[in-house]
């Protein structure tokens, strides 16, 4: 679990602690339910997932380069070569779509 310190405006404070109050909850559940709110309506949001699905493939790309860079200071070249993806996708582009940029 990790601690997140947030500041507020005092009018904003002191409605977000008489909602909770009137709730019957603590500041800290409040404030998880709005949070976990907040992430589920943007969970299905087609914009965010296809910007989720671009950083994935840069993160995987990264990986086989490293991955890669590291056989081969371990003389594994030759498997490096073969494990290593032909195709490289652009910034932006959503896994699975046909607009690759082929170096």
């Amino acid at each position: 679990m990790r601690t997140l310190a947030i500041k507020l405006e005092e009018e904003l404070h002191a409605q977000l602690s008489m909602i909770a109050k009137l709730e019957d909850l603590t500041l800290t559940d409040a404030l998880r339910q709005a949070i976990d709110q907040w992430i589920d309506e943007r969970r299905n949001n087609p914009e965010l997932q296809a910007r989720a699905a671009a950083v994935l493939a840069d993160i995987e790309r990264e990986a086989a380069t490293r991955k890669s860079a590291i056989e081969a200071l371990l003389g594994n070249e030759s498997i490096s070569k073969q494990t290593t993806s032909p195709t490289r996708r652009g910034r932006g582009t959503a896994k699975g779509d046909d607009t690759s940029n082929e170096s």
